[in-house]
């Protein structure tokens, strides 16, 4: 559990100092809740998705800190119980549409059967596409990965990670976003994750969204694999 509390308290000291010597600060709140019911003679089915991210934005930095939980299940049997805390930051100091980003990152997934990870590492990154209304980003780095599964297996690795994230907007009334890693082991064959995740939001308000969510997770280590679509509402706030 101190995985999880370190990120959060280092974001929250972070915020606190960082107001008190600039002027010039944008922050963000999205919070996502999505779900899906199905409900027969015989059976019962239910899934929650919820997320909340918080971050901050100055000219040349960006900071972000997220929490997602994801629970479900089938009549009396357990699904899902899927959390995950992550901060991240990126820092703009070269050249434009350039970034360098570093995260932590903490896991537990009872459907990929992974007791505990812990990810750490920085990489590049570079938007092929930068508008306001339309975003294509690649990027790559080295993660140092600590876990142990739920079969009492531990292990660390180092690993590749590459992404490649998007958001696109249509006529300030749908949005599509986009975030799906690949991230493969250095020294252990057969070792990847997957992680993938796609968003289609229909813009009610200007900060207030129904969203339809696909998520794909992939631990070839356990070999566990998950798929959930899910529906709801996103708020959206900028201040």
């Amino acid at each position: 559990m101190k995985f999880i509390a370190l990120p959060l308290c280092f974001f929250l000291c972070y915020l606190k100092s960082y107001a008190q010597y600039t002027d010039s600060v944008n922050y963000h709140v999205l919070l996502t809740s999505t779900g899906s019911i199905n409900r027969t003679n015989e059976d019962r089915a239910y899934l929650l998705n919820n997320a909340l991210n918080f971050g901050l934005k100055k000219k040349s930095f960006v900071l972000n800190s997220t929490t997602a939980w994801l629970y479900g299940k089938q009549n009396s049997d357990l699904t899902n119980n899927d959390f995950s805390t992550t901060l991240n930051f990126n820092l703009y100091k070269t050249f434009p549409h350039f970034y360098y980003w570093g995260l932590v990152n903490y896991n537990t997934s009872y459907s990929l059967k992974l007791k505990n990870q812990l990810l750490a590492g920085g990489g590049i990154a570079y938007s092929v596409l930068d508008k306001p209304n339309a975003y294509i980003n690649l990027s790559d780095g080295i993660l140092f990965d600590q876990s142990s599964l739920i079969a009492g297996d531990s292990y660390h690795t180092y690993r590749n990670s590459l992404r490649l994230q998007y958001h696109f907007e249509i006529k300030e009334l749908i949005t599509i976003d986009g975030n799906h890693f690949l991230q493969n082991s250095f020294s252990r064959k057969g070792d990847y994750i997957i992680r993938s995740s796609a968003t289609l939001g229909l813009k009610l308000r200007k900060w207030i969204s129904l969203t339809t969510a696909l998520n794909y997770n992939k631990l070839n280590i356990t070999n566990s694999e998950n798929l959930n679509l899910t529906y709801g509402l996103t708020l959206d706030k900028y201040f």
